[in-house]
């Protein structure tokens, strides 16, 4: 395997914390990584890296699967990765995508290994769930903790329930700052999410998430407040007959204590009568 220092070196840069570049130098963390695709078996014939960096990750997703595919956003690490990769590019084993991976088509891939960058990675996590294939992507620690909590918990919120809806989602690794080159200022962790369909139904996938969300913004309130001060970002056009055809034990719920199904059967009676924008 590449030595992580020895690709920084190549590449002549350093990592800028301002563009969300830190760069992971932990050879065993790396190591470790394409691992949790082995442990459930998954397809690793099409990987797929988001933000590689100067291609540490991408050295071992080489040696893990059949191909490879890689999306950087920096023109001067593309560049980059295509001399240093340049024969594993010739071979057809690794395609360097120069782009924002949240504006990029993305590929057809089995499975996905990425450090994404922290500014974005809910948003690229977004991008990839509903593609329904394995990943194993780095967050900031709380943020990951938030994807994988329970009902009832101080970290349950809308990221819970979105994640969940998608996948399994579990907290396999803790990465500590010292793996990073520039240190973050704060830690790391790996989540692994196996896709799976939620054994609920929703009648508007769209509608479902936007109506987590516009509940979630007054976790502190009763469901049954949070439904009537957010129609403005659940886009329902009559809140006030969700709340009168509602149950009225779960309407005297806090959002943080409604299970991801309950959600979706509350989302679910919302739709059919709450007259919602679409």
């Amino acid at each position: 395997m590449r030595d992580p220092d020895g690709l920084i070196a190549r590449a002549g840069v350093r990592g800028d914390p301002d563009r969300d570049q830190h760069f992971l130098v932990d050879d065993r963390v790396l190591d470790r990584l394409p691992t949790y695709l082995e442990a459930i078996d998954a397809d690793t014939s099409q990987l797929l890296e988001i933000g590689g960096g100067t291609g540490a990750l991408t050295d071992r997703l080489l040696a893990a699967g059949d191909e490879v595919t890689v999306v950087e956003r920096d023109r001067d690490l593309a560049e980059f990765l295509r001399e240093e990769f340049a024969d594993e590019i010739a071979a057809g084993e690794l395609t360097v995508i120069e782009g924002d991976a949240l504006a990029v088509d993305l590929p057809d891939f089995t499975a996905s290994v990425s450090n994404l960058p922290y500014g974005v990675s809910s948003e690229i996590a977004f991008r990839l769930f509903p593609e329904k294939k394995p990943l194993v992507l780095m967050f900031q620690q709380e943020f990951a903790e938030r994807m994988v909590a329970e009902p009832g918990t101080s970290e349950y919120g809308r990221l819970s329930v979105s994640s969940q809806h998608y996948a399994d989602v579990e907290l396999v690794e803790s990465i500590p700052k010292e793996a990073f080159d520039p240190q973050p200022a704060v830690q790391s962790a790996v989540v692994r999410a196996v896709p799976r369909e939620p054994d609920y139904t929703v009648a508007d996938e769209d509608f479902f998430l936007r109506f987590v969300k516009a509940v979630f913004t007054q976790r502190r309130k009763t469901v049954r407040n949070a439904i009537r001060n957010t129609a403005h970002i659940s886009g329902l056009g009559e809140p006030d007959a969700v709340v009168e055809a509602a149950d009225e034990e779960l309407l005297r719920k806090r959002p943080d204590a409604m299970a991801p199904a309950e959600f979706a059967a509350l989302a679910g009676l919302a739709w059919d009568v709450g007259e919602p924008e679409t």
